[in-house]
């Protein structure tokens, strides 16, 4: 046997025996694994346009034309319909009428009457005295008359 074939495994494969006439052939595979890994984000964005349009479109509605007129004396009082199509139809209002007359409720008796009440009054009032000044003149050298105060 070749020697490179027979010295190039490792320990773990058994070896042949010089008894054993059967030669027991070995092969590697390889196995392939992945995992999950983070590397990033990604961002999605909508953007939106917005544009403003104004045009004029015709459309139809109906419209109601009013015509008020005074009711004639000899007025039905019903809704018509006049020739040209159009409805006539008639307006009432209430009329009040209002009745009133004098009633005796009550009688009011008027006295006369004196009150008398007390009130208190502030005010100042003034008062003078008179006095003399002497200087050195004797006592009794000037006459007075009545009382000074």
């Amino acid at each position: 046997m070749n020697e490179r074939f027979h010295s190039g495994g490792g320990e773990s494969r058994p070896q042949p025996t010089r008894d054993d006439t059967s030669l027991v052939r070995h092969e590697e595979e390889a196995r392939v694994d992945t995992r999950r890994q983070r590397i990033g984000y990604a961002r999605v964005r909508r953007d939106v346009e917005q544009e403003t349009i104004r045009a004029d479109y015709p459309r139809q509605r109906d419209d109601v034309n009013l015509e008020r007129v005074p009711a004639d004396e000899n007025d039905s009082g019903k809704i018509e319909t006049l020739p040209d199509g159009s409805i006539s139809v008639p307006l009432f209002e209430e009329e009040l009428v209002v009745t009133t007359r004098t009633v005796l409720r009550e009688r009011v008796i008027i006295r006369k009457g004196t009150v008398t009440d007390w009130e208190t009054v502030e005010a100042e009032l003034r008062r003078e005295h008179i006095s003399f000044d002497t200087d050195d003149v004797p006592e009794g050298s000037i006459e007075t008359s009545g009382t000074l105060d």
